[in-house]
């Protein structure tokens, strides 16, 4: 075999890899990791751990679980001589190990206070083992620029790959992640904006979520008096499953995936929530059932909090690409087409995600894509597309980028969908708080939209050695707990098990750092009755 390519995609969930032959630009094989290795589940929660522990640590997490992966690509690294990465901003300068302050804080102000000089993120070409990348010892890699404070490489992923450049009319296009990167395209103009929609999209921060994987929920559609659930193949097909009571449970039909669902995607939640909502179910933001959750096949369920973390999910969603769409002189029904990207994105019911408020409600044509960051790091190793070629693209989407952090559109917009999620409030107000804002009113019911689903799954080719997962892609967080009285209030407080105390001289919490919550969570912090548990002091163990 001659040489070889890898493709990366730092995303803020996990990382996707695959191998490439480059004479014949076949796909060999694909890894993933099941998580991210940086305590946390948004991008919020990776730049506080790398503020408090120190780009050192973060970055050492990352290099060390890419290290991790590549072996699982099962082809020789010897032969490896391009890698392209894509991410966001932050993945990437902590994957370069460049300062990520400019990043954590907006104001120049705050920056000339901490006397931080951001660097230049035009791009690059690195040798692979100044990365720390040791197992690519022959290797490039090729680095993307970014686009500014929120948006990078993976914006330009969103727009290059899924075609809406060249659209006539103006469109959305959306990355549905938990940092949503969102661009509408109007007569050849870029308007950028990013939401934080946090993980709960991608299945995380939810009961019983997962990323999407073989044996997820992927998608519910109700069939009479049941719920018919699909779930996600070891191939990422969905397929169809069971057909049970959401009210207690009972199986009506089993499916071909009976007794193989192991957890839900968060397309699967957004799906259930929209039936739970259509079928009277759910009214906001309760769920009307004797015991409070609605239930799917094989005992996965629903509970109220994961409504609630879905709804703020789908809030800023939605508060994005209308503060967008005010921003341009736009409002939805001049706006008649959205394209969806990323994995959310795909294995979303599309007419679902439009009737619960994903999706622009006047769109009337909705495109559907996979995962756009990993292939433009793919068409970056092969040489389809060229660095030189994104720098000029970066430097004109830069021009026109909309921070939603200090736009009172966005927060106007924002406290509408709390009160709407969280605080009862029916639709049918919705636009009666616009009206509070001098904003045009909402359509209600979405127009009839067509959907074009342009691949079938996520990642289109798996390679001829199919998929392979890094399940533990973190490493053990360690911190000495000087006062520590061994109590076990911190560790039996913790929601995913991450945390362990070793008996020694002084104490030792043992954390896995791709199972801790980080900063948005600090239960064991918040238990601590002598005040010593702090994330911020751990380290990675050597």
């Amino acid at each position: 075999m001659g040489s070889l390519g890898i493709a990366l995609d730092l995303g803020t969930s996990g990382f996707r890899a695959q191998a490439i032959d480059l004479e014949t630009e076949k796909t060999l094989s694909t890894a993933i990791t099941t998580r991210h290795p940086i305590p946390g589940s948004n991008v919020i929660d990776h730049i506080n751990f790398a503020i408090d522990a120190g780009e050192n640590e973060a970055n050492r997490l990352i290099v060390d679980t890419v290290e991790r992966l590549l072996p699982l690509l099962r082809v020789d690294m010897e032969n490896v001589t391009t890698m392209a990465v894509c991410g966001n901003p932050f993945q990437l300068s902590l994957f370069q190990k460049i300062e990520i302050r400019d990043l954590a804080y907006a104001g120049k102000k705050m920056l000339e206070t901490l006397k931080v000089v951001p660097p230049k993120r035009d791009g690059d070409v690195v040798p692979a083992v100044d990365l720390g990348l040791r197992s690519l010892p022959r290797a490039s890699v090729v680095i993307p620029p970014a686009v500014g404070h929120e948006i990078g490489a993976d914006a330009l992923a969103m727009l290059l790959m899924t075609g809406s450049l060249e659209e006539e009319e103006p469109c959305l296009v959306i990355d549905y992640g938990t940092n949503a990167e969102m661009a509408l395209v109007k007569d050849g103009e870029i308007y950028s904006g990013s939401a934080a929609a946090g993980p709960a999209l991608e299945g995380q921060q939810i009961e019983m979520g997962m990323l999407a994987a073989p044996g997820t929920i992927s998608d519910v559609n109700i069939k009479g008096d049941a719920w018919e659930c699909w779930v996600l193949d070891r191939g990422y097909e969905a397929r169809l499953g069971d057909s049970v009571d959401p009210v207690t449970g009972a199986i009506r039909n089993k499916g071909a995936m009976h007794g193989l669902a192991k957890g839900i995607t968060g397309t699967g939640v957004v799906a259930a929530v929209e039936c739970g909502i259509s079928s009277n179910l759910i009214k906001l933001p309760k769920i009307g059932t004797p015991d409070g959750l609605l239930h799917l096949q094989d005992g996965i369920h629903i509970a109220e909090r994961d409504v609630a973390e879905a709804g703020k999910a789908i809030g800023a969603l939605r508060a994005g690409y209308l503060t967008l769409m005010r921003e341009v002189g736009l409002w939805v029904d001049d706006v008649p087409t959205s394209f969806m990207s990323g994995a959310s994105g795909l294995y979303v019911d599309a007419l679902k995600a439009q009737r619960i408020g994903m999706v622009s409600p006047g769109s009337s044509r909705i495109v559907q894509y996979g995962n756009t960051s990993l292939a433009l790091a793919r068409d970056l190793a092969i040489g389809k597309i060229e660095l030189d070629d994104l720098r000029d693209f970066a430097r004109k989407l830069r021009a026109t980028h909309c921070m939603f952090a200090t736009s009172e559109t966005f927060k106007n917009l924002y406290s509408i969908e709390l009160s709407l999620w969280s605080y009862g409030m029916p639709m049918s107000s919705y636009n009666e708080m616009l009206d509070i804002y001098s904003l045009p009113h909402l359509r209600l019911e979405p127009v009839k939209a067509t959907v074009e689903r342009r691949v079938s799954r996520d990642i289109p080719d798996l390679g001829e050695m199919g998929v392979t997962f890094l399940d533990e892609p973190g490493a053990m967080l360690i911190g000495e707990l000087d006062g520590c009285i061994q109590c076990g209030k911190c560790v039996n407080a913790c929601p995913e098990d991450a945390l362990a105390v070793v008996d020694e001289t002084t104490p030792l919490a043992w954390v896995r750092s791709d199972l801790c919550l980080g900063t948005a969570c600090k239960r064991c912090e918040l238990v601590c009755p002598e005040h010593v548990m702090k994330i911020k002091l751990l380290r990675v163990a050597k």
